[in-house]
């Protein structure tokens, strides 16, 4: 299915907010966007946001994007959509902080609450009213296993992940019967940059398997009854988070890490 509804004088225009993302990117180039597609790739770092659209199909072009600024998200996102109608918006900004450096500067862990949580509000919001307007559009969501339940390992990671989960389902069923579409993604342990040196967990998974799943889903309808509105990567995590939230407290303390 073509998830980028022709749209005379616009051709298809894909954001990724979270633009040096290894999974971000894997999902624009699962895709296989169409030709003359324009794809925005938006972050701070400027020449790693050049070097990731050297590596992508169709017309690239980079804007500077702060996720944890964001009394400038509005006016960001206004001036995108005043440009023309964006078709898919990819938030993947994201931040793993240790725990222990958490305790040690209490700073950081806000930083990751904002880059994982508080920010992606500020700029979906915004994002959403601006497809609501449009009629049409689609957005991805980088959700966590992690999100299923806190560990005493990262507690602040998991927290913002679990509340950046439940606000993609809440938005979700805010802008049902709107056209527009929200996809949440679940990945696993992902053995990507963000997690080198860390040992991998159980159904470990990879930024390419992600962004094929994600893909795949995408391709799998708009927003109407039977499309794909979760996806868990890889698959059997879904079973795998029921049993999580069933293990009793105490034994959670012993077995989490």
């Amino acid at each position: 299915m073509n998830i980028f509804p022709n749209d005379p004088g616009f051709p298809a225009r894909v954001l990724l907010l979270g633009g040096t993302s290894e999974i971000g990117l894997a999902i624009l180039a699962a895709l296989r966007l169409p030709a003359g597609a324009e794809v925005i790739l938006a972050g701070r770092d400027e020449q790693r946001l050049a070097a990731a659209g050297k590596e992508l199909p169709g017309q690239v072009r980079t804007v500077r994007y702060d996720v944890t600024e964001t009394g400038s998200h509005q006016a960001f996102v206004d001036g995108l959509f005043a440009e023309g109608p964006v078709d898919l918006v990819v938030s993947a900004a994201g931040l793993l902080v240790p725990q222990a450096d958490c305790e040690r500067d209490v700073a950081l862990a806000a930083t990751m609450i904002q880059t994982n949580f508080t920010g992606h509000v500020s700029t979906l919001l915004a994002v959403a009213a601006r497809m609501r307007a449009q009629g049409r559009g689609t957005i991805v969501v980088l959700s966590s296993v992690a999100a299923v339940r806190p560990r005493k390992a990262n507690p602040v990671y998991g927290a913002a992940k679990a509340g950046l989960d439940a606000f993609a389902r809440g938005l979700a069923d805010l802008l049902h019967g709107s056209g527009v579409r929200v996809l949440l993604v679940r990945p696993g342990f992902d053995t990507g940059r963000m997690t080198a040196g860390m040992p991998p967990a159980p159904l470990a998974t990879t930024p390419e398997a992600v962004g094929a799943a994600t893909a795949a889903a995408l391709r799998g309808g708009g927003p109407r009854r039977g499309a794909k509105a979760v996806v868990w990567v890889p698959p059997p995590l879904a079973g795998l988070a029921v049993a999580l939230r069933l293990v009793p407290r105490p034994a959670w303390r012993r077995i989490s890490r």
